[in-house]
């Protein structure tokens, strides 16, 4: 076996995706991903906890992007324009990466009942965090709770919109729009 060839993670991640595609979710095994990637098991193990974690090993991250990029907003700006600027500096973090890796991601995802489940709670989880990141800043319930939440579901609806098979658009271009449909539909404008 190569295990000796630099970047192990992508690696396991493309054999993975690979596999997630041909096989499905279901039938792909780590010992087929680690094969695929010229690499053992317990290199796999290494990186991911289980197969799941393949397709979410970087939520912690983004989490604690959003957490700081809110915890550092101007303490001029309302709940929603602090946590709206958390959510664009993550899309412009996450439209770095491939539009073919977050298009297959989320085919295999929606396939899985099980990865859909993982998928909300992720988005659960940072609505939380973003909800309690406002609230040290001195944001009141339910406003922070609401904020977090509004923005979690542009995150959400916009993801969706730039990763579809039509999409050419870019992440924080659709993030911007969802905030300012969001602003219409608030305002009634």
């Amino acid at each position: 076996m190569s295990r000796w060839q630099p970047d192990a993670r992508g690696r396991l991640e493309r054999a993975a995706m690979e596999l997630y595609r041909e096989r499905g979710f279901e039938q792909a095994t780590v010992a087929e991903i680690a094969k695929r990637a010229g690499l053992t098991e317990r290199t796999f193990f290494r990186y991911f906890a289980d197969k799941r974690e393949v397709l979410f090993w970087g939520a912690g991250e983004l989490q604690d992007f959003m957490v700081s990029a809110l915890a550092s907003a101007p303490d001029s700006a309302t709940p929603i324009e602090a946590v709206a600027a958390a959510i664009q500096g993550a899309a412009v973090l996450l439209d770095q990466r491939p539009i073919e890796y977050a298009r297959q991601r989320r085919f295999i995802i929606a396939a899985n009942v099980e990865l859909q489940e993982r998928e909300l709670i992720k988005l659960a989880s940072l609505a939380a965090a973003l909800a309690d990141t406002l609230r040290k800043r001195g944001v009141k319930e339910p406003t922070a709770s609401l904020a977090a939440e509004a923005g979690i579901a542009v995150f959400k609806i916009a993801f969706e919109a730039w990763t579809s098979e039509t999409s050419q658009r870019d992440f924080p271009e659709l993030i911007r729009e969802s905030f300012d449909e969001l602003r219409a539909v608030t305002t009634g404008t």
